[in-house]
């Protein structure tokens, strides 16, 4: 499935041997996510994973021991 607007998406991904998988080029673009960027992976069994790009995680949530840029 593959549908993509200017700010939203949604695209299936499939899980490799090893429990990875690729964030699609569109996913990429709309967050900004470059090579060497570091995501925080945020789960809740209810309602699903997120990821968030671990600046913008930091800037939310200074408690969690990030940098408070």
């Amino acid at each position: 499935m593959k549908e993509v607007k200017e700010d939203r998406f949604i695209i299936s991904v499939k899980v490799g041997p090893k429990g990875q998988m690729t964030i699609p080029a569109e996913a990429r673009k709309i967050f900004d996510i470059k090579v060497g960027d570091t995501l925080m992976v945020m789960g809740d069994k209810n309602r699903g994973i997120a990821l968030v790009k671990d600046t913008d995680f930091y800037k939310l949530m200074p408690d969690f021991g990030g940098s408070k840029k």
